[in-house]
């Protein structure tokens, strides 16, 4: 698909109609987070901003630093702890809110359902009760998709959303009060309609938006309800919280308070040290919370805590009459392994069958009106609800009941302990004393038919088993991706344990390995499964010991999703990696590739340059930020003085001069069709409200440049601000020496303009209104946009001082630097910006993430090799 994005032409997948038609090289469409038509993969983005982790450390916030002692630090350190026990109790009652009304949908519509089922098999009115479950499963769904329409973020599971905020990338709207609104009550709706989807995925992203916002005291939502906390106002801040906030979302799901671990496994690129005791302590306060509501509303007992997580695979022991039996022996563990190599087969199936579906919406049913997303998201309860419903009548086989067996078939509730699990069974379509064996996996809530595959006391067909396998396999890859909040963890649990109970029955009824217990088969594979659909390891481990109170499976579990992992990986990606692949999200691995060592900073930078200089006038910044995507800009004084040497060829400027005259063209043709408006505005445009309190600027009679070199008061010498970068400039005005002093962010400049920070050419740069580190951070997180700035309320000819809001210290990298370095020191920090400045201080070029991604590291190796 040749490149035509941004500017004024029609693009589909078999043609581009363009003023101008062009070509790109696979390269070129890496640089631009393209697509390639050939291999059909999408390449990163280039929309998506990063999150600012490092600290500005200029003049206002040296200031905070002055005033700060031991005893403000504490404080500080103090209100930090309250806030992360604050998340973890609002997460637990988000996670308490939801379970209560997921159960109650649910007892509603089972029992509702159930009625029907017992009357009209006696009628012949079957086609009633099908009626009935479709209604609800219908309008329940129905309103989960309404939720998605209203916040598109809210769909899926969140998990790969959060993934990427961790990871450092900045995701529009997926911390923001009315996603997790539309999450919260979407994933009460789709759970309760039926669909194959779990809750415990949307708990984490629920518990990583209250992390973002209940620190900040204001919402988007809420504009009218304002608090003065000075708090917590940056990037680094929020997305501590937000660690925090999926880790206790974790811990509420599973019970597992080691939910620190999902966030240092599977989301952030960097770490700090002191967050993970506070990481910890959320996760116990979600966990703790949680467990003292479920335990007084659904026992009475108050202050008991027997229910710690939303899911629970209750006790694992072997019948006291079957001395024969034991959890698990020495020579299981082989089954274990051939069941992690068949479970990382079917998760490597399951997600590349999940691929295509996403790719296929993506083209054929995103584009379309909304309305298209929630009729396919009806279209799959409707398939879902049919299928459970006949397979239920016509494929399920009637199992005698054992003597210890209870029946209840008024009893719909989620089932936690071993004990009542037989409880829960269905008689469907089956005579007295049977049960119908499909309709009690079916015909109950997804925990309640793991908890009967864990320790049902009967037996289930191997024919049963291998169909449930097979529906619920394609039915949960329909489902995940459909415009509906949904989970995958307990799905995938769900398929992969009626698999485990597979394979306990065959060794038990045709091997004759009468000491297994099926219980532990089933939960190996559900760990199998799982692991091969999501590729997680540690976490996933402590998760699922946690869930059954049983350190001695620690052992099987880790070698089974070890081994799953491994082969799943032979073949593709996790779940997750593979839908922040389809976003486009330019997300940083762990590390390089070894191979990638063959490159230095200098082949990877960004060398075509937007700068600003230390003093610069309102009408260059205003120019260079309305004609610019870029988020910071270098602050340079021309070195004028080594020109000519620059020119001749110092060896290191040269080999970067080479590279930029050969991308020169096409960067400059995507920076014209990015612009959005005049590259300068008119003095009769432009009024500045300073005006009253300055006095009218004297009519220039010498030369503007001499000006300001006389001027005593001057911190940089060398200064232009008249001019700023043009894309008119010749490649020797463009790349002439520039001596760095800084980086400024664009949302400093936009502050700057937005609050008259400036001077007249009469006066000194000390006359400059001065802004503190509150009044810069007071519109965090959503400053002003240029576009959005009053032009008449501007005077072109004021210089702006930006030393004193630049970061005058950033970390740098020399041109030579190898590319595992580059990589270690951008991903270990957590930066945004990675300058690269040679031996005379001067700088050649820019680092950010999208310089880091995968595909851009290959697109460049393969030049790398085109040139030898």
């Amino acid at each position: 698909m040749a490149g035509c994005r941004g500017s004024l032409c029609c693009c589909c997948r078999w043609c581009c109609c363009c003023g101008e038609r062009e070509t790109r090289t696979p390269e070129e469409l890496t640089i631009l987070g393209e697509t390639q038509e050939e291999e059909d993969e999408i390449l990163p983005r280039k929309d998506y901003e990063s999150l600012d982790y490092d600290r500005c450390i200029n003049d206002p916030y040296l200031e905070v630093l002055e005033t700060m002692d031991n005893k403000k630090g504490r404080r500080y350190e103090a209100v930090k702890w309250m806030m992360v026990f604050a998340i973890g109790v609002c997460t637990g009652l988000v996670g308490l809110f939801v379970d209560f009304f997921v159960r109650l949908f649910s007892q509603l519509k089972f029992g509702v359902v159930q009625t029907s089922v017992e009357e009209c098999s006696q009628k012949g009115c079957l086609a009633l009760s099908l009626l009935e479950l479709l209604g609800f499963n219908l309008t329940f769904v129905f309103l989960a998709s309404l939720l998605v329409l209203i916040e598109p973020v809210a769909a899926g599971s969140g998990i790969p959303e959060i993934k990427c905020y961790l990871n450092g990338v900045k995701v529009p709207g997926i911390v923001r009060l009315r996603t997790l609104l539309c999450k919260v009550f979407g994933v009460l709706f789709s759970v309760a309609g039926g669909l194959f989807v779990g809750k415990e995925g949307p708990m984490i992203h629920s518990g990583a938006v209250v992390g973002a916002g209940l620190p900040q005291f204001q919402s988007i939502s809420l504009r009218k309800i304002q608090f003065n906390f000075p708090y917590f106002r940056s990037d680094r801040d929020k997305r501590d919280f937000v660690s925090a906030g999926a880790a206790a979302g974790v811990a509420a799901a599973f019970g597992a308070p080691i939910g620190t671990l999902f966030s240092l496994e599977e989301g952030s690129s960097f770490w700090n040290q002191g967050l993970t005791w506070k990481v910890l302590f959320c996760s116990m306060s979600a966990t703790f919370t949680l467990n003292f509501f479920r335990s007084g509303i659904q026992f009475g007992s108050w202050g008991s805590f027997q229910l710690p997580g939303l899911l629970n695979f209750g006790e694992f022991k072997c019948s006291d009459s079957d001395k024969k039996c034991h959890l698990w022996t020495a020579m299981d563990l082989g089954f274990f392994v051939v069941m992690g190599v068949i479970g990382g087969l079917l998760g490597a199936t399951f997600n590349c069958l999940n691929k295509r579906l996403a790719k296929y919406r993506m083209r054929n049913v995103h584009p379309k009106p909304k309305l298209v997303r929630v009729l396919e998201s009806l279209l799959v309860s409707l398939v879902t609800t049919v299928v459970v419903f006949m397979a239920s009548m016509v494929l399920g086989e009637c199992r005698q009941m054992s003597s210890s067996s209870q029946i209840g078939n008024d009893s719909f509730q989620l089932q936690v302990t071993s004990e009542d699990v037989n409880s829960s069974i269905k008689t469907f379509f089956c005579p007295n004393e049977t049960y119908n064996d499909m309709a009690t996996l079916f015909f109950n809530p997804q925990e309640s038919a793991i908890l009967q595959l864990f320790h049902q006391d009967g037996t289930f067909s191997p024919v049963t088993l291998a169909l449930f396998f097979a529906l619920y396999f394609l039915l949960a890859c329909w489902t995940y991706g459909t415009s509906v909040p949904s989970g995958l963890f307990v799905p995938s649990l769900l398929c992969g344990a009626a698999f485990g109970r597979l394979v306990a029955n065959v060794l038990k009824s045709y091997i004759g390995l009468g000491h297994i217990y099926s219980g532990t088969f089933a939960l190996i594979g559900a760990a199998a499964f799982l692991g091969g659909v999501v590729r997680m390891t540690i976490s996933l481990t402590v998760i699922l010991i946690e869930s059954t109170n049983e350190i001695t499976y620690g052992l099987p579990i880790m070698i089974t999703l070890m081994v799953a992992k491994w082969t799943g990986d032979f073949f593709n990606k996790g779940i997750y990696d593979i839908h922040v692949g389809l976003r486009g999200v330019p997300l940083l691995e762990w590390e390089t590739e070894v191979e990638m060592d063959k490159l230095r900073a200098s082949d990877i930078m960004e060398p075509n340059l937007t700068y600003v200089y230390p003093h610069t006038r309102i009408q260059s910044l205003v120019s260079i930020l309305r004609t610019t995507v870029h988020h910071a800009f270098p602050v340079v004084t021309e070195n004028r003085g080594n020109e000519k040497e620059f020119m001749k060829g110092n060896q290191l400027i040269s080999n970067n001069i080479k590279f930029k005259k050969s991308s020169i063209v096409t960067r400059a043709g995507e920076q014209r069709r990015r612009s959005q408006s005049m590259k300068s505005y008119p003095s009769s445009e432009l009024r500045n409200v300073c005006d009253e309190h300055v006095p009218e600027e004297p009519a220039e009679k010498e030369d503007l440049l001499q000006q300001m070199l006389e001027r005593r008061y001057t911190p940089y010498p060398n200064l232009y601000p008249d001019q700023s970068p043009s894309e008119d400039w010749t490649m020797e005005e463009r790349f002439r020496p520039l001596t760095f002093h800084g980086l400024i962010l664009r949302s400093q400049l936009v502050t700057l303009l937005v609050r008259g920070v400036c001077y007249s050419e009469s006066q000194s740069s000390a006359s400059q209104p001065r802004l503190s580190y509150a009044e810069m951070a007071e519109d965090y997180p959503r400053y002003p946009d240029i576009h959005d700035l009053d032009l008449t309320l501007l005077n072109p000819r004021m210089i702006v001082d930006v030393t004193p809001y630049m970061n005058p210290s950033p970390f740098t990298v020399s041109p030579n630097t190898h590319v595992s370095q580059v990589f270690n020191l951008f991903r270990t920090m957590g930066l945004r910006h990675l300058p690269v400045v040679n031996a005379v201080g001067e700088i050649v070029g820019i680092i950010t993430r999208h310089n880091l991604t995968f595909e851009f590291l290959h697109a460049r190796l393969r030049q790398h090799y085109q040139t030898i």
